[in-house]
């Protein structure tokens, strides 16, 4: 598990208002209704992220960061994965995650985000241009595989995920990736290093950043230790989202 309940994103460098947010349900293409949480920027914004939650699916942190995401000007929707299997969309520390994790598969994934994407543009009154997605744990890696996906994302961003996960899909890959890693995870360096190697050979952008003494979910405000490392998360998520948007 990444993140438990008392866990809560870090506040982002600038912030503004983010009044309109909320749960929302989402028809995936094969029909499945999926379960979504937006959050609107107050001020006009052409710009959008797609969150990808950890293994427990659409839990409060995630929540959260929707609306930090959109306190920092980009429209903004979290994902669950479990509308195919989970008849609850309660994803408290209770909720037996790893039965639903086995039975999920990334073409439902990806077809959740495309249909993220799609309510994304289909906003009225707003032109939704440059869409992003982020993900954590076995999310982040996911986050990476939506580059291979078509749906004309910008950038696709992950926090400690597994490379393996999504190594074959790096011949597909268009979408630029920033890869943000933890020193002192179980997933060892040079596994991840070298992923973003293989990716950059692909002939796609592969910005690597490794925080050497930071553990797995140091993305956390609740980690007094790591207040600098998400920091700069935050600094180098937005420079990658300036660079990358249309």
């Amino acid at each position: 598990m990444c993140y438990d309940d008392s866990a809560r994103p870090p506040l982002p460098p600038v912030r503004g208002g983010a009044s309109n947010h909320g749960d929302v349900k989402l028809t995936s293409a094969d029909g499945t209704e999926v379960d979504a949480y937006f959050a609107h920027p107050d001020a006009p914004s052409n710009g959008a992220m797609i969150v990808l939650p950890d293994v427990r699916g659409l839990h409060d942190f995630y929540k959260e960061l929707a609306r930090r995401f959109a306190e920092v000007g980009m429209h903004s929707i979290a994902i669950d994965y479990f509308g195919r299997t989970a008849d609850t969309s309660d994803r408290g520390e209770d909720f037996p995650f790893r039965e639903h994790v086995e039975k999920m598969h990334p073409r439902s994934v990806t077809e959740d985000v495309g249909a993220a994407a799609q309510w994304l543009r289909s906003l009225p009154g707003v032109d939704v241009a440059s869409v992003f997605t982020v993900g954590f744990c076995m999310g982040g890696a996911l986050s990476w595989g939506q580059s291979a996906s078509g749906y004309d994302l910008k950038g696709c961003i992950g926090f400690y995920g597994v490379p393996s996960r999504v190594a074959d899909r790096i011949p597909r890959m268009h979408a630029p990736l920033l890869i943000l890693a933890a020193g002192q995870d179980f997933t060892p360096v040079d596994e991840v290093e070298k992923f973003a190697a293989d990716v950059s050979a692909a002939g796609v952008e592969a910005e690597l950043h490794v925080y050497p003494d930071a553990p797995h979910s140091y993305f956390d405000r609740t980690f007094g230790d790591h207040e600098e490392a998400c920091a700069d998360s935050w600094r180098r998520i937005l420079d990658f989202v300036d660079r990358h948007a249309t």
